[in-house]
């Protein structure tokens, strides 16, 4: 798994080079990273596995795959009979997407 919190090489073949498709989707991640942090946190099961896994595919498509990871733990904990996801899995979700967060606002100001 690479080190950094968004894998711009995956990135980058996801888009085909194009930059301009690469900041609207690094944006379009880091709106929408928020918004299911704040469901998995706080929604019922259900909202936040679906929560979970829309997060899980999002941050796969853009190559952030800590977020990616962390998310399906806690989509897995979900699932398991509706049991809660555990304070260190959601820990570990917060960091990893803080981290993604973090890449995204230095490409953007880069850019």
């Amino acid at each position: 798994m690479p080190q950094t919190a968004i894998d711009l090489v995956h990135l980058s073949r996801q888009t085909g080079g194009d930059a301009e498709l690469e900041r609207e989707l690094l944006t379009l991640f880091a709106q929408q990273c928020a918004r299911h942090l704040r469901a998995i946190h706080g929604g019922d099961a259900n909202v936040r596995r679906d929560a979970a896994h829309t997060l899980k595919g999002a941050a796969r498509a853009i190559g952030a795959w800590q977020v990616a990871e962390a998310a399906d733990r806690i989509e897995q904990q979900l699932a398991q009979a509706g049991t809660p996801p555990r304070e260190d899995a959601l820990d570990a979700l917060t960091l990893a997407a803080a981290e993604a967060r973090a890449v995204i606002s230095r490409l953007d100001c880069a850019a």
